[in-house]
Parts: structure tokens; C-alpha cells; sequence
């Protein structure tokens, strides 16, 4: 289970601009050339539709025809195909499901065939549609990646490079199972049903209709999900108890089933799916606690309190969680004009004002702590020591100094737009309410054109399309066919098991530990290879400019 900022400590969204690199790496990564004052000003042409499309076919044939393995793809490549990872390190056998990865091309392949008609870009979405496909569990679902050399070399995989990856303990174990976070599960069953609206195929319409079953099928009575369906192989870490059956709000794990429960709806029709959506609804107004600390946790018991997971994640209330449950009760009200999902967003907002930090300890605009401590209202500040998987660990305390750098213990949350969009809704008649929300509620109809600008945010940070233009990203496109990009992000290769000996230096704050520590992190040199993120990033640039003069 991760965070967004957890992961890799910055998302960027897939439909806005993107930040400079120069934001988020060392000096020496974020040089600028001098341009010289004539060029400053040199008018550069903008691309014709033909040229948009020829740049489009050419990058999308080098990932179909160079990139792809059995439709789908990675994160990042080096050019010679020696090394490829997504979150970790991968092998040539396997395809990443989490975003940026195939469920994420399969969205773009489709926009990119809605904006062009043109049958490469069908083809490439199927491609990547099949290849999920022979990749979803027994029950239902996704894991984070699809290994097609089979269950040994999964296997191997985890008992290598899975095991050893210290701060990513979501891929130490192996529960065989299904998994709603980062929105892998959630993107791909979006995707299918597109697939089977395109066309009817019955794999899809059948595949679409599983999906539907595994999200009703895996909704506990209260109206919650867990992180990992079904329950099954649990991991008892550093003597916490497995964290995965419990509700889940991290990742926005509940949004993402009800949101695809109503595009399903949209479909199929299914008569099972409007009382789903009810109930997943009323989990956040159940588990809301109790004033005057009335916020959420990143997951709760199943008596409804706020629970641990990873040993970097204490038993706690957290305030982006909070936020976001606050967001999303607002849309519910919107969405159905009853008056209970906003009565006690009041509560939660006041509680959210009284963790903000002094003016004297925000920087960069974060005014609040992660965490939250049940009962004292203190921040929680979690710590690392050791230097691997097998001598390390993580402790929390309330001692601010020296935090996590892979894990954000502060948020930036724009607590003052809440109160205004709640004051708003408030305000407004409730009569007028019900009446719009009935309008859209549990509608039929067809789904979105378009998705990229729905997807939301991605998790590579080898990204290389910041404040381009069009221009810019059309000549880009290199002789081979690809984008190059600087890869800042990247992951250890498997080089043996942790020791017990704690390695010298100090990795308390770093993204990675000793050379043993398969963990992504952030280098201090690139190497320039291919990323999917890139690709996705200046295709949307490029279809939106399609777009933009249809």
C-alpha cells in the first residue's frame, strides 16, 4: 500500500503540465543552458495536424514493435533493453499493471485512436488489454506486476529482489492475491470497459462483467474495501499484524471502486451496483472519528478505528486522508443531495485547522504533519535506522528532526478552498440539490471519450516533457523513434541479500540503503533511456492538440 508522495516522493498528473526536473533535483541535475538573445525570441513554427500524426504513429510503432512484451510495458528502458523497472527492477518476462504502466498505455492507445480513427492505436490498446487479461488472478483483480515466464519465476523474483527492497514492503511478500492500490486494478478494469463498449467483444463484455463481480464480491457489509482481496497468505512484519484486509482509504482505494462501479453501471446496467455505491459511500461517513480529532486514517479496523499498516505508516490520523474523505463527501452530497455526507465535514475541517503548523515551521507551502497521534493531537514523525531490509527499521516519535525522505511527513492541503466549497454547498437549497443529483444518479449511457485527463497522476518520475511545446515535442522524437530521457529514477539490481551488519554511512534520510537495498531512489547521475511516462506525457500533448482543431 502506498502513498503517491510515498512512492517516490513527487506524483505529477498526466493531463497538466508537469514541473521542471530543476524543482525536484540537486543543483547539478538542474543547469540551464544559456540561450543566446537572438534565439530567445526566434519564432518557432507550430506542427500541422499531419506532422502531429506522423510523430504519434512513429513513437507509437517504436513501443508496439521495440518496447512492449506481449502488448505491455515497464516504466523505464535502457536503450539496449539490458535493464528495464517499474516501481523495481524487472525482467524481460514482465509487465508492470500499476501506473504509468500497461493499464495507463492501454487509456492513451484509446484516446489516441478516439482523436485519429486510425487502427494502430486500437490494435496497440487491445494489445495491452490481452495482455492484462492473462495476467488477472483467479478471483479477480490485478497485482502491481504480470510475470509471463510463470509463478517460478515470480517466485525468484520476489525471493531476490521483492525481499530485499527495505522501504517498499509491499513487494516483500507475496500473498498471491488481487490489489486495489495505486490504482492498478482500478485503471485496468476501466480499460476493459472501454474495450467492451468499443465493441462488444464477449472476452470483454465477460471480463467487464468479472470485474464488476470482483469489486462487489470483495466489499465488506459496512460498505468498505480492503487493500487486498481475498484474504489469503498473510505477513506478519516486525510483529505487525498484515494490514491488508483492513478498510482502505490510502490511494484512494474506495473512491476508485465507486467510481468504476458507476461507469460500469453506465455499461452494463448491473442492478447489484447502486447499492454497492451506497454503501461505499457510507463507509467514510461511519468511520469518521469522533470530534474533536474528526479525521480518518489511511485504513481503519473493522470496528471502524484507525489502524497501522507498513512500519513506516503508525496507527494514526492522517490529514491529506482527511482531506481527501472531506472532498469526497462533498461529491456525494453533489451526487445524491443528502445532507448526512456533509453534516460533519465542519468537525473535520476544525480538526484539520488545529494541527496546522506555526508560520515559523512551514516550508514550501506544507503547513501540516502526516501524522496525527490519537488522543495527545501531536504529530507522529517516523525515523529510520540501519541500512537494509534485514537490519533496519523504522520507529516514530515526536521529534521532528531527521524525518523520512521517502516517506512526506508533512502535507500541503488547501484548507481554506474546503471551507469555501463547503460553505458553498452548504448554502445552497437542498430541494435544488436532490433535484440535479437525480438527474445524473445511476444514470445509463456511454462513457467518457476520453480518459487521460480522468487517469490522474503517475508514479514515474522519469518524466522529460516539462513546459515543451508542441514544437519542442515533435522534434524531440528521435531517429529510433523514442524520446530520450534523462533516467534520474531508478532501482538496484539484485546483488545478494542484506547483511546483518549495518553498512557505514547514514541512510536515515535517503530513498535507498546499502547496495543491497533493491529500493527505488533518485541517482545522481542519468542515464539517458526510454521512459513510458514520457511517451504518455507528450502523446496527450499531442492528442490534445488533434483535439483542439477538430
Amino acid at each position: 500500500m502506498s502513498l503517491r508522495f510515498a512512492r517516490m516522493a513527487i506524483r505529477q498528473t498526466i493531463a497538466l503540465p508537469l514541473l521542471s526536473l530543476a524543482c525536484w533535483l540537486p543543483a547539478a541535475h538542474a543547469q540551464t543552458p544559456v540561450t543566446p538573445p537572438a534565439a530567445m525570441h526566434a519564432p518557432v513554427a507550430q506542427p500541422d495536424a499531419a506532422t502531429i500524426r506522423a510523430t504519434m504513429q512513429r513513437a507509437t510503432r517504436f513501443m508496439t514493435d521495440k518496447v512492449a512484451t506481449h502488448g505491455g510495458y515497464v516504466w523505464s528502458y535502457l536503450p539496449d533493453m539490458s535493464r528495464r523497472w517499474g516501481e523495481l527492477e524487472a525482467t524481460p518476462t514482465m509487465i508492470w499493471v500499476q501506473p504509468p504502466g500497461t493499464a495507463t498505455m492501454g487509456h492513451l492507445f484509446l484516446d489516441a485512436w478516439r482523436a485519429t480513427g486510425e487502427a494502430q492505436y486500437y490494435d496497440a490498446a487491445a494489445a495491452a488489454t490481452d495482455a492484462l487479461l492473462q495476467g488477472e488472478k483467479p478471483k479477480g483483480g490485478w497485482h502491481y506486476f504480470i510475470d509471463f515466464a510463470g509463478p517460478e519465476a515470480t517466485a525468484k523474483w520476489y525471493a531476490t529482489i521483492g525481499r530485499n527492497a527495505w522501504r517498499m514492503e509491499e513487494f516483500q511478500h507475496d500473498w498471491g492475491n488481487a490489489t486495489f492500490d495505486d490504482m492498478g486494478t482500478g485503471e485496468t478494469m476501466q480499460l476493459i470497459l472501454r474495450m467492451a463498449e468499443i465493441n462488444k467483444d464477449p472476452r470483454y463484455l465477460a471480463a467487464a462483467r468479472r470485474s464488476v463481480d470482483f469489486v462487489l464480491a470483495s466489499q465488506y457489509d459496512n460498505g468498505g474495501w480492503p487493500q487486498r482481496w481475498p484474504q489469503q497468505n498473510p505477513y506478519v512484519h516486525h510483529g505487525m499484524a498484515d494490514y491488508t484486509g483492513y478498510i482502505t482509504f490510502n490511494d484512494d482505494v474506495a473512491r476508485q471502486n465507486i467510481e468504476f462501479l458507476r461507469l460500469a453501471y453506465k455499461l452494463l446496467g448491473d442492478a447489484r451496483i447502486p447499492d454497492a455505491i451506497a454503501r461505499g459511500m457510507d463507509i467514510y461517513v461511519k468511520t469518521q472519528q469522533p470530534a474533536p480529532q474528526a479525521g480518518w486514517g489511511l485504513q481503519h479496523t473493522p470496528d471502524l478505528k484507525p489502524a497501522a499498516a507498513r512500519t513506516y505508516e503508525p496507527k494514526a490520523l492522517v490529514t491529506h486522508t482527511t482531506a481527501d474523505n472531506v472532498r469526497a463527501l462533498l461529491a456525494f452530497y453533489r451526487q445524491t443531495g443528502e445532507r448526512r455526507f456533509i453534516a460533519r465535514v465542519p468537525d473535520a475541517l476544525d480538526w484539520l485547522a488545529s494541527v496546522q503548523l506555526p508560520a515559523d515551521k512551514v516550508m514550501s507551502g506544507r503547513a501540516f504533519p502526516t501524522y496525527i497521534e490519537i488522543g495527545s493531537n501531536q504529530a507522529l514523525t517516523v525515523h529510520r535506522r540501519g541500512s537494509n531490509v534485514v537490519n533496519g527499521e523504522y520507529y516514530f516519535d515526536h521529534d521532528s528532526s531527521n524525518p523520512l525522505g521517502h516517506y512526506g511527513q508533512t502535507r500541503k492541503l488547501d484548507l481554506a478552498g474546503l471551507r469555501k466549497e463547503y460553505d458553498a454547498l452548504a448554502a445552497m437549497d437542498v430541494a435544488d440539490v436532490k433535484h440535479e443529483a437525480a438527474i445524473h444518479a445511476n444514470a445509463r449511457g456511454p462513457l467518457p471519450k476520453y480518459f487521460m485527463e480522468r487517469i490522474g497522476e503517475v508514479s514515474d518520475l522519469n518524466l522529460d516533457t516539462s513546459g515543451k511545446t508542441l514544437a519542442e515535442r515533435v522534434a524531440g522524437l528521435n531517429a529510433q523513434g523514442y524520446w530520450p530521457t534523462p533516467l534520474f529514477a531508478t532501482s538496484h539490481p539484485y546483488a545478494g541479500d542484506g547483511s546483518t551488519q549495518v553498512e557505514p554511512g547514514d541512510y536515515a534520510t535517503t530513498r535507498v540503503g546499502d547496495k543491497t537495498d533493491t529500493s527505488p531512489y533518485l541517482a545522481e547521475k542519468a542515464v539517458i533511456g526510454i521512459s513510458t511516462g514520457t511517451y504518455i506525457e507528450n502523446m496527450v500533448a499531442l492528442i490534445g492538440a488533434l483535439r483542439a482543431g477538430q
